[in-house]
């Protein structure tokens, strides 16, 4: 992840999750979940933040757990919710989680945080930690032209969606959209794809 975007994060982590736990639900995603994703299958959240989609997953029969990059949210999600599971990966890496690891996988609004040789090889790790036959949801923030960093620092990449379309041509897609987030009013891309079996 972009150094100065995880910085960011992990300096005012406090106040990045008060903002998105006072967000509207984001009713948008949570339809696509329950129209897509595995009921009772193992869940991730790549990029959980504070956790708000974690629990909503648990509360809603896809046991989940939250992996993210920063120690900073890390530690806010398990404040608010200390019955569920989050541990730390960074994309690309993922360290420590296997292949083929859990039938559905969510990333919202993260790989816009990636420098760009990073967006690629973090969409295939992604889809690999999906089992075949398995779901895999992936969105991010459009940002035109030019990579954009806001007065946090946090980056914002520009990049095709043809860039990410790339790396799961071998998925079926499910859905391949770009609208406006019921929760955070910016307008994002979003991809549904199932891992061909």
């Amino acid at each position: 992840m972009d150094r100065d975007t995880l910085a960011a994060y992990d300096t005012d982590a406090a106040a990045y999750a008060k903002d998105w736990h006072e967000q509207p639900a984001p009713v948008d995603l949570q339809e696509i979940v329950a129209r897509f994703f595995i009921k009772g299958g193992s869940t991730a959240d790549i990029g959980c933040g504070s956790g708000r989609e974690v629990a909503w997953l648990n509360a809603n029969g896809y046991p989940a757990t939250g992996y993210d990059a920063s120690d900073g949210l890390l530690a806010e999600a398990r404040a608010r919710y200390p019955h569920l599971k989050f541990a730390h990966a960074e994309l690309p890496e993922l360290k420590g989680i296997e292949g083929g690891a859990f039938d559905s996988v969510l990333c919202e609004t993260v790989i816009m945080h990636l420098g760009r040789a990073q967006i690629a090889p973090s969409v295939r790790r992604m889809l690999d930690i999906v089992k075949p036959g398995g779901v895999f949801y992936l969105s991010w923030r459009v940002t035109e032209e030019a990579d954009q960093r806001d007065k946090h620092g946090r980056l914002y990449a520009a990049f095709d969606a043809a860039l990410v379309r790339a790396e799961l041509s071998a998925a079926a897609t499910l859905l391949d959209e770009e609208v406006v987030s019921a929760s955070s009013g910016k307008k994002i891309h979003r991809l549904v794809v199932r891992k061909r079996v």
